[in-house]
Protein backbone atom coordinates (compact mmCIF):
# COMPACT_ATOMS: atom_id res chain seq x y z
CA UNK A 1 0.00 0.00 0.00
CA UNK A 2 1.77 3.65 -0.90
CA UNK A 3 1.11 6.25 1.51
CA UNK A 4 -1.20 8.08 -0.77
CA UNK A 5 -3.74 5.24 -0.45
CA UNK A 6 -3.06 5.11 3.72
CA UNK A 7 -3.46 8.56 3.84
CA UNK A 8 -6.88 8.40 1.87
CA UNK A 9 -8.22 5.83 4.41
CA UNK A 10 -6.95 7.71 7.10
CA UNK A 11 -8.48 10.85 6.18
CA UNK A 12 -12.03 9.16 5.11
CA UNK A 13 -12.16 7.07 8.24
CA UNK A 14 -10.58 8.08 11.61
CA UNK A 15 -9.69 11.75 10.94
CA UNK A 16 -13.54 12.77 10.06
CA UNK A 17 -14.63 10.83 12.87
CA UNK A 18 -12.13 13.26 15.42
CA UNK A 19 -12.70 15.93 13.52
CA UNK A 20 -16.73 15.67 14.06
CA UNK A 21 -16.09 14.68 18.00
CA UNK A 22 -14.05 18.13 18.17
CA UNK A 23 -16.93 20.13 16.01
CA UNK A 24 -19.58 18.47 18.94
CA UNK A 25 -17.31 19.48 21.65
CA UNK A 26 -16.87 23.07 20.65
CA UNK A 27 -20.23 23.54 20.65
CA UNK A 28 -21.21 21.77 23.56
CA UNK A 29 -18.67 24.16 24.80
CA UNK A 30 -20.21 27.48 23.64
CA UNK A 31 -23.69 26.55 24.71
CA UNK A 32 -22.79 25.17 28.00
CA UNK A 33 -25.08 26.78 31.15
CA UNK A 34 -22.29 28.57 32.79
CA UNK A 35 -21.23 30.16 29.47
CA UNK A 36 -24.21 33.44 29.09
CA UNK A 37 -22.80 35.35 31.94
CA UNK A 38 -19.45 35.52 30.03
CA UNK A 39 -20.45 35.86 26.97
CA UNK A 40 -22.73 39.52 27.74
CA UNK A 41 -19.72 40.62 29.59
CA UNK A 42 -17.57 40.34 26.62
CA UNK A 43 -20.33 41.83 24.03
CA UNK A 44 -20.67 44.60 26.01
CA UNK A 45 -16.86 45.42 26.37
CA UNK A 46 -16.99 48.51 23.84
CA UNK A 47 -19.64 49.94 25.90
CA UNK A 48 -18.53 50.18 29.17
CA UNK A 49 -17.00 53.50 29.45
CA UNK A 50 -19.82 55.09 27.77
CA UNK A 51 -20.72 58.09 29.85
CA UNK A 52 -22.68 59.92 27.67
CA UNK A 53 -26.63 59.09 26.99
CA UNK A 54 -27.70 58.53 23.61
CA UNK A 55 -30.02 61.14 21.96
CA UNK A 56 -33.67 60.90 22.44
CA UNK A 57 -34.89 62.53 19.00
CA UNK A 58 -33.49 63.71 15.30
CA UNK A 59 -33.27 67.23 16.95
CA UNK A 60 -31.09 66.72 19.39
CA UNK A 61 -28.44 64.50 17.04
CA UNK A 62 -28.45 67.56 14.98
CA UNK A 63 -27.60 70.14 17.75
CA UNK A 64 -25.00 67.74 18.88
CA UNK A 65 -23.10 67.24 15.91
CA UNK A 66 -23.76 71.12 15.38
CA UNK A 67 -21.84 71.39 18.89
CA UNK A 68 -18.88 68.73 17.86
CA UNK A 69 -18.45 70.92 14.93
CA UNK A 70 -17.74 74.34 16.12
Amino acid sequence: MDIYSFLREFADSWMLLFLFVVFVVVIFWAFRPGSTKIYEDVANIPFRHVDAPLPQSGDDEAAASKEART
